[in-house]
């Protein structure tokens, strides 16, 4: 394995060689590749549910693509290596898994209050880090996953406008779904897609 990491890190060094490199792969930054990130998640979560192992293996490969490309452009601006990539995601790995990696508790009420507290020490180390804008569908599943109990909100229906009542019942629909087993993000996405097939593809406009 090491030596195909090394063989692929040497691809894109090549690829944005400043002189026998690719033209379009050269032009890159950080901004300018942001939508293929999306892009190839996303078609990872479809071979997924596709259930074609050939084909996960390849969005798989599309995937890291993006991280190698990201990690060799900021090499270049002198920011981080994906030495440095590799060693980040260790040392969280390790520091988010004591029951693993060290003598914590590993029944899961345990893991997932401890989870919690090492998440927020992270964030507490990190003042100046800024929080992440999700989409509302994905923000909405980190919320209710949050809450231990049932999610708070029939004691916020009876001050609610139309509107909010409206975002209220999303709000409940992820949280039976994730209390389920369900992600509601890609259970929505496959109804879409469904419906779209069925109704020849049209938008319904």
């Amino acid at each position: 394995m090491g030596q195909r990491l090394t063989r692929l890190v040497d691809l894109i060094a090549q690829l944005r060689d400043p002189e026998g490199g690719c033209p379009w792969d050269r032009a890159q930054d950080h901004r300018t590749l942001r939508p293929y990130v999306v892009e190839e998640a996303h078609e990872v979560v479809a071979a997924i549910d596709g259930g074609d192992p050939e084909e996960l293996k390849g969005e798989l490969g599309d995937l890291l693509l993006q991280v190698l490309l990201h990690s060799r452009i900021a090499e270049e601006a002198g920011e981080f290596t994906l030495d440095d990539v590799m060693e980040t995601l260790a040392e969280k790995l390790e520091r988010r898994h004591p029951h693993v990696f060290g003598n914590a508790p590993s029944d899961l009420p345990s893991i997932r209050t401890r989870w919690d507290q090492i998440k927020a020490s992270e964030k507490a180390a990190e003042p100046g880090r800024r929080d992440v804008e999700l989409p509302p569908l994905l923000a909405a599943r980190k919320l209710v996953s949050s809450f231990p109990g049932r999610v708070p909100i029939e004691s916020l229906l009876d001050a609610a406008d139309d509107e909010e009542r409206s975002g209220l019942e999303l709000l409940a629909a992820v949280a039976r779904a994730w209390r389920s087993g369900v992600d509601p993000e890609i259970a929505l996405r496959k109804v879409v897609d469904a419906v779209r097939v069925r109704s020849g593809g049209s938008s319904g406009r």
